[in-house]
């Protein structure tokens, strides 16, 4: 037994990646796993944050993967056992929730058990901070040494054990940022008709609380396998959402939400039932902000689309780029005056709020500019387009590689024979700060990142159409498979 879990760990150590540890459930992520965490976990948010808040106190919440739950009440006991306070959550809510009660509620910081977007045999466990968001890579950092370092803390009188509902001043925080009212009657009065896919994750149920009033919501239960899939806002995911806005008909406008596992990433779906990313809900939410008295800095990644910086200089706001990962935008936001951050893997969050994505937040701001304009999501992004003149297509694969030597030739091509021409137009600028962004004579632009972790190659394009877009991912698809 003692070998099989050697072997376990030697292949996936507990690390920390942008977001939290994350593993397979039974083979990385364990109760015995979790118990060994959870304490260090809570003895740093103590040591980077105990003196600022003066608290005792480690929330621990979940979202609705396989036995989350027992997970989290694993983590919580073992908290507690060394001497910490707990408020522990009565329900499953999203992440973004748990981040504002740790920053409301002036506790040392949030544990959050789950994995995200990602498949259902997998689960993990998200760190907050006391500032309500995700702890830097510095403090994780030292979470992994303390690990490595294999002196677990020691137990102590045990602290207090709380629960609590974390959606109640969530839900009043949000209400307070939206013209709720003005949804609602839109609502009522069949002027605006709202589906929503949470896909079997912790937005279930998070709409209809927020408006007090039904909406079409689509995968409500709990499924732990996700119907096989993954919860994650993609078109692929999401035929019975897109076929049910299709075939509705109405006099009214229609918008479709879609959430991810733990509701900290947004998907839209317009009237017509076509799918809408952060791309484009992005620039709709910078106009709907800037329209509502809200200035700041416009924070995007360096894979976010062309159109939000001109949307951005429209609206007199200055503009700050980042390397991809949300945690580079909440560095932002703590240190400076931001409007809006956002990546184009939906991840979207609001100075005025708390430096966390937030995909319910979001949902409320694209359902009020709606309801504002009387538009149609689509119409409503047309209009920008036309109004920064500016029109582009965007889209991005994820492309397996046969292994890492293969991922580090690549890299080496990349480094010692930079690209000249791509796709028969030739190459006026290339960007390293992540990856590599070629920007090309006629304005696109293709960047190639690695992950960092798998043998894996991510593509991401912008052209004047989408079939120059395809074709430029397919030069890339053949150019990585050449080498």
């Amino acid at each position: 037994m003692a070998h099989a879990a050697s072997v376990i760990t030697a292949i996936n150590p507990i690390q920390f990646g942008t977001d939290g540890w994350r593993g397979l459930i039974a083979a990385d992520f364990t109760y015995d796993r979790v118990r060994r965490v959870a304490p260090i976990v809570a003895q740093v948010l103590a040591e980077e944050y105990g003196s600022q808040t003066g608290s005792n106190t480690v929330i621990v919440g979940y979202d609705r993967r396989f036995i989350a739950e027992e997970f989290a009440r694993v983590a919580a006991d073992s908290i507690r056992a060394i001497g910490f306070d707990i408020l522990f959550s009565e329900c499953f809510a999203p992440t973004p929730a748990f981040s504002w009660a740790a920053k409301t509620l002036n506790a040392l910081g949030a544990i959050v058990i789950t994995a995200s977007h990602n498949p259902g045999g997998y689960s993990g466990l998200k760190v907050k901070g006391a500032f309500g968001g995700s702890v830097p890579p510095e403090v994780t950092q030292k979470i992994e040494a303390l690990l490595a370092g294999g002196q677990p803390p020691q137990a102590q009188a045990p602290g207090r054990f709380e629960t609590f509902n974390p959606w109640t001043s969530y839900c009043e925080g949000l209400r307070s940022l939206v013209d709720i009212a003005a949804i609602r009657a839109a609502i009522t009065q069949g002027k605006l008709t709202v589906f929503a896919d949470v896909m079997h994750g912790a937005a279930a149920g998070g709409i209809a609380q927020l408006l007090g009033v039904e909406i079409h919501e689509l995968n409500s239960d709990r499924d732990p396998l996700f119907e096989g899939g993954a919860p994650e806002p993609l078109p692929k995911y999401l035929s019975k959402l897109l076929h049910q806005i299709q075939a509705f008909e109405s006099d009214g406008l229609a918008v479709g939400l879609v959430f991810d596992g733990d509701a900290d990433r947004i998907g839209a779906v317009d009237g017509n039932g076509n799918f809408l990313s952060s791309q484009i809900l992005i620039p709709i939410l910078i106009e709907h902000l800037s329209r509502k008295g809200y200035r700041g800095e416009v924070v995007k990644t360096v894979s976010g689309s062309d159109l939000i910086p001109k949307v951005a200089q429209h609206n007199h706001l200055p503009v700050f780029e980042t390397p991809i990962g949300y945690k580079y935008i909440a560095d932002r936001m703590l240190v400076a005056k931001v409007l809006l951050g956002g990546e184009e893997s939906g991840g979207i969050g609001y100075g005025h709020h708390i430096p966390e994505r937030d995909a319910l937040l979001a949902a409320l701001y694209v359902l009020e500019t709606v309801v504002q304009t009387e538009l149609d999501l689509s119409d409503l992004y047309h209009q920008i387009q036309q109004k920064v003149g500016f029109d582009a297509a965007y889209d991005r694969i994820d492309l397996p590689l046969a292994s890492m030597n293969v991922r580090a030739k690549l890299l080496e091509q990349l480094n010692t024979n930079p690209v000249q021409n791509i796709a028969g137009r030739a190459v006026i600028h290339c960007q390293t700060e992540d990856g590599f962004k070629f920007r090309l004579a006629d304005q696109s632009w293709l960047l190639i990142r690695f992950s960092g972790t798998e043998p894996v190659l991510r593509l991401y394009c912008e052209a004047a159409t989408i079939e120059q877009v395809h074709a430029t991912l397919n030069w890339a698809k053949q150019w990585a498979n050449s080498i």
